[in-house]
């Protein structure tokens, strides 16, 4: 009887912890590649691009493109379905290479994912920020 009693809390004690850790306000953290932001002060805070769908399009620091964490070609990119892509490019991208990468998304709407344009502390879990373009049709 002990031993059930006791089970049953552990039970219960684990199940707390569980639901605690599962708060709506906090960001999730989502699996990607890692880069450096650019900052800007334009940025709102963007709660979409971290949900488990969003598109999220990462241009790398050597120029190389991923969909999420899978590594992709330029081509490929407006074969994409989302109705909103998030590109999150490194701060030390050419200029040119980010404009080919939002030429192959035309008709898609498209936000540039920052750096949170508040200075907050580096230890906590910020959502992303980013700032929406609009791109001429086809």
């Amino acid at each position: 009887m002990k031993s059930n009693i006791a089970m049953s809390l552990l039970v219960l004690i684990v199940a707390v912890g569980v639901i605690a850790q599962q708060d709506p306000t906090k960001p999730v953290l989502r699996k990607g590649i890692s880069v450096e932001m650019p900052v800007s002060s334009q940025a709102t805070e963007m709660r979409d691009a971290d949900e488990e769908d969003a598109t999220v399009v990462t241009i790398t620091a050597d120029g190389s493109l991923y969909v999420g964490i899978r590594p992709v070609q330029l081509d490929t990119l407006g074969q994409l379905n989302a109705e909103t892509i998030y590109v999150k490019a490194d701060a030390r991208v050419p200029y040119q290479k980010l404009l080919t990468v939002l030429d192959a998304l035309r008709g898609h709407s498209v936000v540039l994912l920052a750096s949170s344009p508040s200075k907050v502390e580096k230890t906590s879990i910020m959502p992303p920020y980013g700032v929406r373009v609009t791109l001429g049709g086809q």
